[in-house]
């Protein structure tokens, strides 16, 4: 699969998440969910700003003001996450906060998914897609579980932090027995 054909899989993902938290029976379900959401959005933005966006930063016409944008989005994106990530199973506040990421990641879906990509695949060959693909793939495994808003959004300093806050990530997500995707 190419980064794109990828990055909807994720996205995909992320939609059934949203439908299982709403089907889940009890408070503990919920918030194995939201730790599933937590994880999986933590880890799909990560690797957006360490591969695609510097890839759309060059390729795409303008493409500094509209990476600039998707920034922003994501750090709104991590806030939510993070204070969903400091609730306890059961937190009256779940359910806003859950409301809320939902509608940050259906604008996001949207506006990647009708334009964005859509634009970085005129601008780009598909032995680069390809690539990119691979290079997600890979990098996936080694990424980022939990949100850092204060991290770097840009290489290079992104590309150092975000190996280091995997790791420590990984290590949190194996004391704290959080589920592993």
């Amino acid at each position: 699969m190419d980064g794109l054909d990828l990055l909807v899989n994720d996205h995909r993902r992320a939609e059934q998440l949203f439908r299982n938290y709403r089907a889940a029976a009890s408070d503990q379900q919920r918030r194995a969910v939201v730790e599933l959401m937590i994880r999986e959005l933590s880890r799909h933005a990560a690797l957006e700003e360490m591969l695609v966006y510097p890839l759309a930063r060059e390729a795409i016409p303008e493409g500094e003001q509209e990476i600039d944008r998707h920034l922003a989005d994501h750090m709104a994106l991590k806030k939510t996450l993070l204070a969903l990530d400091r609730l306890p199973a059961g937190d009256e506040r779940t359910d806003d906060l859950v409301a809320e990421l939902r509608a940050e990641v259906e604008d996001h879906v949207r506006e990647e998914e009708e334009e964005f990509m859509p634009r970085l695949r005129a601008a780009v060959s598909q032995e680069e897609l390809d690539r990119l693909g691979q290079h997600l793939a890979k990098a996936g495994h080694g990424a980022p579980t939990r949100p850092h808003p204060n991290a770097p959004e840009q290489p290079p300093a992104l590309t150092l932090a975000g190996p280091l806050a995997a790791a420590y990530d990984r290590f949190r997500d194996r004391i704290q027995r959080r589920p592993m995707t």
